[in-house]
Order: structure tokens, then C-alpha cells, then sequence
């Protein structure tokens, strides 16, 4: 049996890219690690919105962030406030902020806290007074973001708008991907994988042998450390990060 990828995004982002390795000759069994919970909306998350016109940036952290606080956003902004200045932490996230009309930022040179922070626009926000920045994001996560920003002066608020919990079933999903012949996964965030560790339970000495394939640096340290032993990290975690990283590094020359 061929080897497969295991896709572990949201159901349609796994789709999206199984159609794509599928083009490319790679085998995927898609299986999403998480599901997404938004949040009741309190009276604190409905002050920040409504406070919206006294921050100077809002930062989306992912599409899922970006399309719930847009929904906000049309609650109780019938007209966009000016002199924000919209960033986004990668492509994807940027794309559903500008459908909407925002002229978002987003990095081309990484999809993580430090590449955003490299975007030119920060020096000059940086060096307002009182700079204060609104991150649309889910319960918790992105702190090391904007513990940046609060090292440099600025004061953060997160807008958490959704929880992410284990998919129902996990551990008889990674059963049957193990017998669908995948020998290798697609881990995009650190809750990710401790959801697949945990799923794993007695398999996990076989699994963490698997290739896994990870966005960035702080998803690959957490890897080691749970002991995954074949890890490759991609330049990012949009589609064609991955598929690069993927057909740079196939299943097929494991081992070799």
C-alpha cells in the first residue's frame, strides 16, 4: 500500500489540499484533530468591539478569527472605524479580511509572530505613546506575539472568539488512518498535536516515528519533546507551503 499524508486541518482546508496532493501523486487520508467552538459573546468581548475605534492595530490570527470577528464587526459597525491599521498572521487569514474591504497586512516571508513583526508598518506604531492592539484570536495562544508588543510599549486585548477542542472520536480516527497505510501527518498548531499524542495513547511509539510536517519552530520544539523523531518544517502553514514541503520531502524516500 502506498504511504498517505494525514491531513488534520478543519474538514474543508483538508479537501482544499488533499485535491492538491492528489494532483501532485500523494496519497492523503484527511482526519481534523480539532473542532471549532465560537464563543458566547459577554459583556467584556462586546466592550472591545465597541471600543474598537481607540485601537490603532487589529490582528487576526487565523481565517476562522478573522471571518467570527468580521461577524462582529458587522454588528456594530455599520461603517469600518478609520485609522486602524488590519494585520494578519498569514495569506489565508489576509484573503478574508480584504474580501471584506480591509487593506490588511500579512508577511510574505513566514506566517508567524515574527515575520508579522518584521512588517515595516510596526516601527511607526511602535512608536506611538499609547499604542493599544486589539488580536482576534481564539482561547488562548499567539502570547509570545504579544508579549512582543508589550515589550516594545504597547498595551494588548485579545478578542477570543472561538474555542478549539479534540474532534469526537479522535482515537478511532488515528486507529483507522493507521490502517489506511498513513505514515506521515500535517500538524499546523502546538494544541494539534498534543490532541494527536494523546489519541495515539499506546500507539504513540509507532506514530511519533511518522514524518510530521510542521509550520514553524515552536510547533517543531514541542514535537521533540514529545518525541516525534522525523520532523520537517514547512515554510509556513498555507497550502502551498505545505504541498512544498511535502514533495520536497515525500514518503516515498523514507528510509531510503
Amino acid at each position: 500500500m502506498t504511504p498517505a499524508v494525514l491531513l488534520t486541518r478543519l474538514p474543508a482546508d483538508n479537501q482544499r489540499l488533499a485535491a492538491r496532493l492528489q494532483a501532485c501523486g500523494v496519497r492523503s487520508h484527511c482526519m481534523p484533530l480539532l473542532q471549532i467552538r465560537p464563543q458566547e459573546e459577554d459583556g467584556e468581548q462586546r466592550a472591545l468591539m465597541l471600543d474598537l475605534d481607540r485601537y490603532q492595530a487589529v490582528i487576526a490570527v487565523s481565517p476562522v478569527a478573522a471571518r467570527l470577528g468580521l461577524e462582529r464587526l458587522d454588528r456594530y459597525w455599520p461603517q469600518v472605524p478609520v485609522g486602524i491599521d488590519w494585520f494578519a498572521v498569514g495569506g489565508s487569514t489576509a484573503g478574508v479580511l480584504r474580501d471584506y474591504g480591509l487593506p490588511a497586512q500579512a508577511p510574505e516571508d513566514g506566517q508567524d509572530s515574527e515575520a508579522l513583526l518584521r512588517l515595516p508598518r510596526w516601527e511607526a506604531l511602535f512608536a506611538l505613546p499609547q499604542l493599544r492592539v486589539l488580536i482576534w484570536r481564539g482561547v488562548g495562544g499567539r502570547e509570545h506575539l504579544a508579549n512582543r508588543i508589550v515589550a516594545a510599549g504597547g498595551r494588548v486585548d485579545y478578542l477570543e472568539l472561538y474555542q478549539r477542542l479534540p474532534a469526537d472520536n479522535l482515537a478511532q480516527a488515528v486507529s483507522a488512518a493507521l490502517k489506511d497505510g498513513v505514515r506521515g501527518i500535517v500538524v499546523l498548531s502546538i494544541q494539534a498535536l498534543e490532541y494527536w499524542q494523546q489519541a495515539a495513547g499506546a500507539d504513540w511509539p509507532q506514530q511519533r516515528a511518522w514524518r510530521c510536517w510542521v509550520p514553524g519552530t515552536r510547533v517543531a520544539e514541542r514535537a521533540a519533546e514529545l518525541g516525534c523523531e522525523d520532523i520537517v518544517m514547512c515554510r509556513g502553514a498555507n497550502d502551498e507551503a505545505v504541498v512544498a514541503a511535502i514533495m520536497a520531502h515525500p514518503l516515498t524516500t523514507q528510509g531510503e
